[in-house]
């Protein structure tokens, strides 16, 4: 049984909603998860710390904010220097999620700041795993609408509410990308 670490900000809701279902696929794939939401400050505590040095796998998350993570995740991924100087998180499973208003919003470009954190700390990154919906019959609600391989994104309308997005298709991708996590950590953990 795996340890998951989902480190996330949230600044209006959708993030964390993002965040649960991820949560919710690597419960699913039998994993132990500790979900950990970095304050409006950038700040997390020091059993947050100590749960991620004792997960197998980390899992980030940060909204998409003009091109790249939000400062409050920035603040926290400069604070990893400490866990980055011994080498804490090293050969640790690594992956990423994010959300935006717009169906691109340069999405990409937070799962590089992501997968940049994670290659600094010597972690193992894991993709989505996932194929594209990117046929004619392919409907908003489909696995993978978004169509990111990297790590997991969604869309949430800029005037939608958390309970209106992201959309149900997307929070299904998020639990596959979850479950995906956990069973991968699973694997090396062996």
């Amino acid at each position: 049984m795996s340890k998951v670490a989902i480190i996330y900000h949230s600044g209006y809701g959708h993030t964390k909603k993002q965040a649960e279902a991820v949560q919710t696929g690597a419960l699913a794939a039998g994993a132990i998860v500790d979900l950990i939401a970095i304050d409006a400050e950038g700040n997390i505590g020091d059993a947050d710390w100590a749960a991620l040095k004792a997960s197998d796998a980390i899992v980030f998350g940060s909204p998409t904010y003009m091109g790249n993570v939000s400062w409050q995740f920035k603040k926290f991924a400069d604070a990893s220097s400490k866990p980055w100087f011994a080498q804490e998180w090293k050969d640790k499973i690594a992956g990423g999620f994010t959300n935006s208003a717009s169906m691109n919003g340069d999405k990409l470009s937070t799962l590089h700041t992501m997968f940049t954190l994670a290659m600094q700390h010597s972690m193992v990154w894991v993709g989505t795993g996932l194929m594209a919906a990117n046929s004619k019959a392919a409907q908003r609600n489909d696995i993978n609408y978004v169509g990111s391989f990297a790590g997991l994104m969604a869309q949430s309308p800029s005037d939608s509410t958390p309970e209106e997005g992201p959309l149900p298709g997307d929070l299904e991708t998020a639990k596959l990308f979850g479950k995906r996590i956990a069973e991968t950590a699973d694997r090396v953990k062996k």
